[in-house]
């Protein structure tokens, strides 16, 4: 028998903190060649719409589902509703990156943008670091005021409201970008020695979010997926242009993770691009399915059976 997983059961079974923990061990089989990406596929319209391979879109949104088959006889597992998993998973990537990459005492963060991903952004940080002071800025000053009031009442902490990029970074231990800016809100200028960057919110090569010469202040360039950075990040490949040995310099987080070293010593800046990846949904679906069937959460029904079209 297969099992539906419903999205109630995934928020159930799965926190932030465990999500982390399942990227950790993903990212340690990818760099151990046990896992392999598969680079997405997208289309845009209307200027700022996208479809991903992951997904399907409908006149409000997208409707996705995490179907995970056994790969040694091609038996379908599980079916997982993935609106939550996938907010998990792009959350938890930067929370991955941030404890490897962040000075271990860094507790002042700058978030930029406070839409449908940000709380998930804000949740990992606080995951892996002791955040004592976040400053919030984002362009509606609506939507800013009342994501601050619902992010530090659900997550216990001190939020200030920011009138400004620059002064929502100055001096700030780590730095999350999810907008979907067009062009460069974060100058290479603004930022302080020893600062950690998450990359978010552009992920397709019409939208940028830091200028491309912030890029050569960084000790360590990171990446969820290198050959997505290539084909969809136009802050990178402004920077990066064509040049193979050039761009030996950006790293993917698996490699980061089985090496274990985090931060380099005496590191200016360091980067991390989150550009969303199959291995990261297929972490975090493995271990649900696991919790699931530990604690007998989701609903059984008959697997597929292939019927003849003509008999």
């Amino acid at each position: 028998m297969s099992v539906w997983i419903t999205e109630a059961e995934v928020v159930r079974l799965m926190d932030m903190k465990g999500a982390i923990a399942a990227l950790d061990r993903g990212l340690a089989l990818e760099a151990a060649g046990k896992a392999e990406n598969m680079v997405k596929t997208h289309a845009i319209w209307g200027g700022h719409h996208t479809l991903h391979a992951i997904g399907a879109t409908f006149a409000n949104g997208a409707a996705p589902l995490l179907i995970l088959f056994d790969s040694h006889n091609g038996s379908l597992r599980a079916i997982i509703e993935a609106f939550a998993l996938g907010q998990l998973r792009t959350g938890a990537i930067s929370g991955l990156a941030t404890k490897y990459l962040a000075a271990e005492g860094a507790s002042d963060m700058a978030l930029i943008g406070t839409g449908k991903q940000a709380m998930t952004q804000l949740a990992a940080v606080a995951a892996v670091r002791p955040l004592r002071r976040v400053r919030a800025f984002s362009r509606d000053g609506a939507a800013r005021a009342d994501f601050i009031a619902r992010a530090s009442k659900a997550l216990g902490l001190n939020i200030e409201e920011a009138s400004s990029v620059a002064q929502a970074v100055d001096n700030a231990a780590i730095v999350t970008l999810v907008t979907r800016a067009t062009k460069p809100i974060l100058a290479s200028g603004m930022l302080a020695a020893g600062t950690h960057v998450n990359a978010v919110g552009a992920i397709s090569p019409e939208r940028t979010e830091f200028e491309p010469a912030l890029l050569s202040r960084c000790a360590a360039v990171v990446a969820d997926s290198v050959p997505q950075v290539q084909n969809l990040s136009s802050e990178f490949m402004q920077y990066y242009g064509r040049d193979e040995a050039k761009w030996g310099a950006v790293r993917p987080l698996s490699a980061v993770v089985s090496e274990g070293r985090g931060r380099p010593a005496g590191a200016d800046l360091t980067l991390f691009k989150a550009m969303g990846m199959g291995i990261s949904d297929l972490a975090l679906g493995i271990e649900i399915l696991r919790r699931a069937s530990e604690q007998r959460l989701g609903r059984e029904f008959p697997h597929p059976q292939p019927v003849k079209l003509f008999a």
